[in-house]
């Protein structure tokens, strides 16, 4: 027998588990953490369920190609998926801001699972631009490939891998942006940014600041590629996102439609700053009397949203996604009706959206399609200004009708503080959703795991904490990227 059928007749295929034991692991990055004396190198840690042990990745750990550096972010965007669908979860890593002979060019590592955990069988894969090297096109400084990941498997069984670079720069065109598609594993993939016409018209097109691939959602039917920084007539930094499917033709994948909000078909108008699009989530979705999960439901964050004379309150925005249309079910702010808070300015809600749907082979309903909204900027006294907090609400109904909000001090284990940014570190998946904490009094970092049936100021049911069950101590940002 092969190793790679050894492999696969011992890993279970369950999500997230890298050992293949069955259980879910956890991957927790500490962005800012210095490493070998250099300060910004950052470290991934690695929980292993059911108490099978930790261990620390960085750019030092054997068998991890390169070498710390300061300011690398080693683990900036991860992403957990079975790349070579041998049962065992793989990590692809994030490092946007390596320097490739020139700074700030990014790339990614996908560090195998297997039944000894990660990095303990198949050899580290880099994905990076420059001559010889997997992804199309130069590495130029300032691209940050690897600033956004998604991945998972199609509905066809293929697995996937997304890779935004929104610094990457389109002809005169800088910092427009470009997303790279990996399918099954491959050696190569090809760039596509908004002058890509090869599998049909990408919409719009390809200009200073769009920073297309700045963010990235999947599920098995469908993708959308963030671009915040989409210009929209006069209205800069309004923001807009593209829906593709995972059809490929010669390596690209089919773009089906643009969305924005100078579309009649999506409410709110386009305004300067709004960034529609600067985070983004997306799960099956299955309509009542379907006998298949064909369609999605995408979240878009628009944090720089204002709410009539509330500048920066920020919103949240719906869509159902058919094979080659939308429709906007829901918008979501604090002023919505039974919705937890009241929008402030500078809250910034939606400035990181995670999503699950915790039954996606049954008609999707509130109680399985669930929403998590950050609202970093979110302050409950002057002394606490800029704590921030979290929202879940359903995807499915009124979004005020099972809602919870937690932050700090009110769920959020810790002391309130100003600074906290709660809600820039979220992760969704089955097992209940992930909110990292890693900024504020360093007592108080740490990764907490919510039930996605939370109350109002319902606790976690299970913490992860430097120094604490194997995890080392002393951190710099420990939860920064959770996945």
């Amino acid at each position: 027998m092969s190793p790679a059928a050894a492999a696969a007749a011992a890993c279970t295929g369950a999500e997230s588990d890298f050992n293949g034991d069955g259980i879910r692991d956890t991957a927790i990055a500490d962005t800012e953490a210095t490493v070998n004396g250099m300060p910004g190198a950052g470290v991934v840690h690695i929980d292993y369920g059911g108490g099978k042990g930790t261990m620390v990745l960085s750019q030092e750990t054997a068998g991890v190609p390169g070498a710390a550096e300061a300011d690398d972010q080693y683990g900036f965007a991860l992403a957990v998926y079975d790349a070579d669908r041998d049962g065992c979860s793989d990590l692809a890593v994030g490092i946007p801001y390596e320097d490739l002979d020139t700074p700030d060019a990014g790339l990614v590592q996908i560090v195998y699972g297997s039944t000894a955990g990660l990095n303990g069988g198949k050899a580290v894969r880099e994905y990076k631009q420059g001559e010889g090297a997997p992804l199309g096109g130069g590495a130029e400084a300032g691209d940050l490939t690897g600033y956004a990941l998604a991945g998972g498997r199609t509905s066809a069984g293929a697995s996937y891998l997304l890779i935004g670079a929104p610094g990457e720069d389109i002809g005169t065109a800088v910092d427009t942006g470009a997303f790279f598609y990996v399918q099954n594993d491959a050696a190569t993939a090809l760039g596509n940014h908004q002058d890509t016409a090869t599998a049909g018209a990408v919409p719009g097109v390809a200009e200073n600041d769009d920073r297309f691939g700045a963010s990235l959602a999947a599920t098995p039917t469908h993708f959308a590629v963030g671009a915040p920084g989409e210009a929209l007539g006069t209205a800069t930094f309004a923001g807009a996102a593209t829906v593709f499917n995972h059809t490929l033709t010669s390596g690209y994948p089919k773009p089906l439609f643009g969305m924005g909000q100078d579309q009649d078909t999506i409410a709110g108008a386009e305004e300067v700053g709004d960034g529609f699009g600067t985070a983004l989530a997306m799960v099956p979705y299955r309509a009542s009397g379907a006998t298949s999960t064909t369609e999605s439901l995408l979240a878009v964050g628009v944090p720089g949203e204002d709410l009539k004379s509330t500048v920066d309150a920020g919103a949240v925005q719906i869509f159902r996604i058919g094979a080659s249309s939308f429709t906007e079910t829901m918008w979501i702010e604090q002023d919505t009706a039974d919705v937890e808070q009241e929008s402030e300015a500078g809250d910034f809600f939606g400035q990181r959206l995670a999503a699950v749907n915790t039954s996606p082979n049954t008609t999707t309903t509130g109680a399985t399609a669930r929403l998590a909204i950050g609202v970093p900027g979110e302050e409950s006294a002057e002394e606490h200004r800029e704590k921030g907090g979290v929202h879940i609400v359903p995807m499915i109904g009124a979004p005020g009708a099972s809602d919870a909000w937690i932050d700090p001090g009110w769920g959020i284990p810790g002391e309130p503080a100003a600074t906290q940014l709660a809600g820039l570190s979220l992760s969704g998946s089955t097992a209940g959703l992930l909110v990292g904490m890693p900024y504020g009094p360093a007592a108080g970092h740490a990764v907490h795991l919510f039930p996605w049936n939370t109350v109002n100021g319902g606790f976690p049911s299970r913490t992860f904490k430097p120094g604490e069950n194997g995890i080392p101590a002393g951190d710099t940002a420990f939860g920064a990227t959770v996945r």
